[in-house]
């Protein structure tokens, strides 16, 4: 891990998992699939209320929990093990 990904990555985990799982599993990578995905599978040709559409929205903002979650643990792996190698130099 690079210094600014190291300084950066502090930053980031002073705001909260919760925080960081919502704006970036959720709001970057989980809205954005659901439109994309809304134009390859046209979900909502019968209306928003329809069970496709539904489903399609719940399944894609929960894959942005979980696309959040796994980035957190991810990126906290990293930094605590550069954290680590940092402590012994």
């Amino acid at each position: 891990m690079k210094d600014d990904q190291f300084k950066a990555w502090e930053k980031t985990r002073t705001k909260g998992k919760l925080k960081f799982v919502l704006v970036t599993g959720v709001l970057l990578w989980g809205l954005p699939m659901l439109i994309f995905m809304a134009f390859i599978n046209k979900p909502f040709t019968d209306g928003f209320t329809s069970k496709s559409a539904i489903t399609h929205c719940i399944v894609w903002l929960l894959a942005g929990v979980v696309y959040g979650l796994l980035t957190w643990h991810y990126s906290e792996r990293k930094y605590k093990k550069n954290l680590a190698n940092r402590s012994n130099i």
